[in-house]
């Protein structure tokens, strides 16, 4: 004779907690992706606009080697964010 299965109550409820956790995992994940990918934008935008705001700076002094050398610092500057904001995507992605 075949036996019936019996529910069992604790069985089920850890399985529904376990099913209700790895939901909420996976939108904590998705959600941290998200936040992440805006703070990198917003990191990245805000470093460029200060290497922008340095070089206008520099510009306004009308000192041609000072003008020089703020440029070349803004482009380190504006090269290493983008490649860490870069790299930081990947990781996040």
């Amino acid at each position: 004779m075949p036996t019936a299965s019996k529910s069992n109550p604790i069985t089920d409820s850890f399985e529904t907690a376990t099913e209700k956790v790895t939901a909420l995992s996976e939108k904590a994940v998705e959600n941290s992706k998200k936040a992440s990918s805006v703070l990198l934008d917003s990191y990245e935008k805000t470093v460029l606009a200060l290497a922008d705001s340095y070089v206008k700076a520099a510009r306004s002094t009308n000192v041609e080697w000072i003008s020089t050398v703020a440029d070349a610092q803004a482009d380190f500057t504006r090269e290493a964010a983008r490649s860490y904001t870069s790299a930081a995507r990947t990781l996040v992605d």
